[in-house]
């Protein structure tokens, strides 16, 4: 008989997981850039994915081999937590000279930590869900959408809530003492968990197995080579819009026309629609990996990248907010469909003995290799077209937004063509 209280255990875990992102991730990029730092936003982001690379791999690992992943999601919250609370003290001390330096180490101990939790927590969930006789196709979606409901709770807290000057968190440090004080909760609550344990066998292993590296074999089943590139290719696209949409927004704030206008003043609740969209984007998982197979749900996603940066483009937070509100709507189907599809993809075609692994492997392709070059890319791309400047003792970053939109846009639609041509759809999903 099925224990109930598991998927509610597991929804918690997920809402914080993910509210831990959210209190920084869209709108670090304002702070960055009132701090002086705007030129380095790209690095930033950037520093997930290049963490993305090894991390989440070697703590994949060490789930699957030695330590069980409960108690392995515990601590790599602690020390993320821990590094993101020196982060904002640091800010906090530092005032209107905050060093490069010495913010980026401290924010790059963090996410180094944090990005491996990503596909820790999908291990943890689907080796409990498993246990208790649930499907993961069926009832992991549901409880996902617990997390993008603790990514936008955590997004509007950093919008709304003030400092004592009157600015909102999400122009200031007090976004990253908000994510290290969620990640140290979740850090306790994680070691409550159902015990996830590790895949030990007596069977003699050789040093690539002993290393969990078994999961690279993939590479050898041409179906998963094609998957994992074209998911490094469009993991290019995953973390250009965290890092500048807020900028973005926000620099309409330097036009008279536009100043004063919600979307232009409350950027992050603006960009949480994408939030919204994502829960629903989830829920249509199931009901579409069963229909319509994990190759034209890819295309789907990459389909709607094209739209959310094409839109992006040509939007403004006037007359035009409709179509920042459509581009946001679109981001759910945009990351949903690749992220979420991906990994459920990744899990029915492995074993148990490198699931973890592999989950390591899908995040090294997207978030880490992926992401890693498409924030460093964006960053000279956004650098290029933009430029900051002070209106009324506030910098923002003005200039020819539009043009960096399309070009993101006619990227992903690239990507779009030769995805369509290169892989092929494997059996479609009956779990």
């Amino acid at each position: 008989m099925k224990n109930k209280s598991v998927r509610i255990r597991l929804v918690v875990m997920s809402f914080l997981q993910f509210a831990v992102w959210g209190a920084y991730l869209t709108s670090m990029g304002n702070y960055l850039g009132k701090a002086g730092l705007a030129d380095h936003i790209g690095w930033f982001y950037s520093m997930q994915g290049i963490v993305s690379i090894f991390m989440p791999a070697l703590i994949g690992i060490i789930a699957d081999k030695f330590i069980p992943a409960q108690k392995v999601l515990s601590l790599c919250h602690g020390v993320a937590g821990l590094a993101m609370l020196a982060a904002g003290y640091y800010c906090m001390s530092a005032g209107d000279s905050v060093s490069f330096g010495v913010l980026f180490p401290l924010y790059g101990l963090s996410v180094a930590f944090y990005m491996p939790t990503i596909a820790l927590s999908n291990s943890v969930a689907y080796s409990i869900l498993e246990s208790n006789g649930y499907d993961t196709v069926k009832d992991f979606p549901p409880i996902r959408v617990f997390g993008t409901i603790g990514f936008i709770c955590s997004m509007l807290f950093v919008n709304f809530m003030k400092d004592g000057s009157g600015v909102q968190f999400q122009s200031t440090y007090f976004q990253f003492i908000t994510s290290g004080v969620l990640g140290l909760i979740l850090m306790a609550y994680a070691l409550t968990l159902q015990n996830c344990p590790v895949k030990a066998s007596r069977e003699h292993k050789g040093l690539a197995d002993a290393l969990g590296l078994k999961a690279f074999t993939l590479f050898k089943d041409r179906q998963m080579a094609v998957f994992f590139i074209f998911s490094m290719l469009l993991g290019v696209a995953l973390q250009i819009t965290n890092g500048y949409a807020n900028p973005f927004i926000t620099s309409f704030k330097a036009m008279p026309e536009y100043a004063g206008t919600f979307g232009a003043e409350n950027a992050n609740a603006l960009i949480s629609i994408s939030q919204v969209s994502e829960t629903l984007g989830i829920l249509l998982i199931p009901v579409c990996l069963r229909r319509l197979g994990i190759k034209k749900v890819m295309l789907i996603a990459m389909v709607a990248w094209f739209f959310r940066f094409g839109l992006f483009g040509v939007g403004n937070p006037g007359p035009g907010v409709w179509m920042f509100i459509l581009s946001m709507l679109v981001y759910g189907v945009a990351f949903d469909f690749f992220n979420i599809s991906g990994s459920l993809y990744v899990n029915e075609r492995t074993t148990e003995d490198i699931r973890s692994s592999a989950q390591g492997l899908f995040m090294l392709m997207t978030n880490g290799v992926g992401a890693s070059i498409g924030m460093i890319c964006a960053q000279a791309v956004v650098n290029h077209f933009t430029y900051p400047s002070q209106v009324d003792g506030v910098f923002y970053t003005v200039g020819n937004w539009s043009a960096a939109w399309y070009i993101f846009a006619g990227y992903s639609l690239l990507v779009a063509v030769l995805f369509a041509i290169f892989f092929r759809d494997p059996a479609r999903q009956t779990k």
